[in-house]
Order: C-alpha cells, then sequence, then structure tokens
C-alpha cells in the first residue's frame, strides 16, 4: 500500500525510480539485499517495506513480526551505510510509544513507559529500527531519518478478515454484512478507543517533503492531527457502505491502547500538512475494495 503511494507521490519529480517488489527481492535476505543495492547503487530510499498486521495478526504470529521487520531492517539499513545511500527514510509506527503516553504524543515519549501488549514485538521490531537509523546516524553520520504515521488507509490496503488494519478491517466487514443481509454488524471491542487516521497518500507526501529537506530531527510523527472514537468510525463507514443495520461491540476482543493521538508540529514546520479529506478518503478506499473484490471474483471465475 505505501510503496505504491511513494511512487505515486514521485511520478511527475525528475527522478530515476528504482522498484522491486517482494517476489523479486526477500529483504529478510542479507546476501540478496546487498547484491540489489551494488547492482542499482540507490542515491536515496524510502524504506516502506515490512511485515505489518492488525491486532489478532500480531497476537499470533509475535515471532514472524518481530523476526522479519528485524531482519528486513538491519539488511536494508546496512545496505544502505555499505553503498553509500545518501538519505534514507525509514517508516515505523505509532504503535512505538508507550501505551499509557501524554496525549497528544511527542516523539520525546519514545522509550519512556511500557508497550501495549497485544503489539508488543512489532512495537519492539519498529524500535529497533528507528535505533538503528540513529546508531547509524552517529557513528557514521549517515543521514538516515524515521519517521512515525498513524492509523494508515487508502489505495492498495490489506482487507484480510483476520490480518487487517482498523480501517480495511471494519470496511470488509461492513460490506459483507450488507451483501449478506445481516441485521448487526460486528466491531471488535467495545467502540470508546481512539484512532488518528492518516490516508496513504498523505504519508507519502509527507516523507517525501522530508527526504528533500533540510531536517534538524531524526524522528518525526505523521499526523492528522485528530483522532476518531472507533464507534463513529464504524458509523461512518456503514454509512458509506450503506449497511442498515445495527453496530455492536464484541467486548470479549481487545481495545488495543485506548489513544494515540501524534503530536505533527515538527512536520509541520517543515510546511507539510494532510490534504485528503477524511470522509473523501473513507469512500475512496471503500471503492478501492469494491475494484479488488471484483477483480478477485473475475480470477476465481476465470
Amino acid at each position: 500500500m505505501l510503496g505504491s503511494a511513494v511512487v505515486r507521490s514521485l511520478a511527475n519529480e525528475d527522478a530515476e525510480l528504482l522498484l522491486t517488489t517482494r517476489a523479486d527481492l526477500d529483504l529478510t535476505d542479507q546476501a540478496l539485499v546487498k547484491r540489489w543495492m551494488d547492482t542499482y547503487r540507490p542515491e536515496l530510499i524510502f524504506h516502506v517495506g515490512a511485515k505489518v498486521g492488525g491486532i489478532h495478526a500480531n497476537a499470533t504470529m509475535p515471532a514472524d513480526f518481530l523476526r522479519d521487520n528485524l531482519l528486513i531492517q538491519s539488511n536494508v539499513i546496512e545496505g544502505a551505510h555499505c553503498f553509500g545511500v545518501q538519505k534514507l527514510v525509514f517508516v515505523a509506527t505509532n504503535c512505538t510509544y508507550p501505551h499509557n503516553a501524554a496525549q497528544p504524543i511527542s516523539e520525546e515519549a519514545l522509550l519512556t513507559g511500557p508497550l501495549d501488549d497485544n503489539i508488543r514485538f512489532y512495537a519492539v521490531s519498529k524500535i529497533a529500527g528507528i535505533e538503528m537509523c540513529r546508531a547509524y546516524r552517529k557513528q557514521y553520520g549517515c543521514n538516515f531519518i524515521s519517521v512515525i504515521p498513524p492509523n494508515l488507509y487508502g489505495p492498495g490496503d490489506n482487507y484480510h478478515t483476520q490480518h487487517s488494519h482498523v480501517v480495511a478491517g471494519i470496511l470488509r466487514r461492513t460490506h459483507e454484512a450488507k451483501v449478506e443481509g445481516k441485521s448487526e454488524l460486528v466491531v471488535w471491542g467495545d467502540g470508546t478507543p481512539r484512532r488518528e487516521l492518516l490516508h496513504v497518500d498523505d504519508l507519502a507526501d509527507a516523507m517525501k517533503c522530508i527526504m528533500l529537506a533540510s531536517v534538524k530531527y531524526d524522528l518525526y510523527n505523521i499526523g492528522c492531527g485528530h483522532d476518531i472514537a472507533i464507534s463513529e468510525l464504524a458509523r461512518i463507514i456503514a454509512e458509506i457502505v450503506g449497511f442498515k443495520g445495527k453496530i455492536v461491540y464484541d467486548i470479549s476482543k481487545p481495545n488495543g491502547t485506548m489513544r494515540k493521538l501524534l503530536d505533527s508540529s515538527r512536520i509541520r514546520s517543515l510546511g507539510w500538512s494532510p490534504k485528503i479529506d477524511e470522509k473523501a478518503g473513507l469512500r475512496g478506499a471503500y471503492e478501492d475494495f469494491l475494484h479488488l473484490l471484483q477483480a478477485s471474483e473475475l480470477g476465481a471465475r476465470l
């Protein structure tokens, strides 16, 4: 999702894009990563590759999330250093902040308290990535910057029934409830947690801003500046999808961290601000889901 958004953001720039895919390059394989770096010699790197997923995926595959992300980050960051990359922007996650951090969360809150147990291992892997970028800055003078976005959504999202993030998960379940004629839509948790959302194209634009700017800090929050209760998000998505039934909450499922609103004043000081309206962005996400669904159904018939 994010890689495609970065490509869209750079489409009109005077840049030669060096692209690869998971099928073509296994980022967990150090030898392959170094061979790719040596062959193509990138000057700038947007490091968006990672193993990601929602609360259920993190809870059931903690070793996979920790191992794969540590390998991916180590290989890309070390390769960037070895082959003289001029600047690297590494994408972390708001899960890296303590679950009880003061709101809005500033970059200084990193490593100041305990993490949410539901996403602990993924968060630890991303904290290691941030600290690795800092270590290479300190020891080798590498211009490696980390960014922390909130919950992302938009074209190319993962709509897996168990492994998706909050927007994609609710969107899929709402659509299925509608087409199956259900009277109720079940949402995980009690609906009270609040989440800050950011369209993936806004994040890509912010990353381009950081890549081009002469930055003061090594870590930047990138958020929209406000959050929304899960219950309100579910209501908006139900309206967009056209689901007329009742929204109910499964309190046997975890809420996750109750609030994760970011203080994005650092990135705002560089002149960046989000451009995509939330409701318009969610409508676009639903259109993307319908397109992917239609394509998969066509593939199944063929």
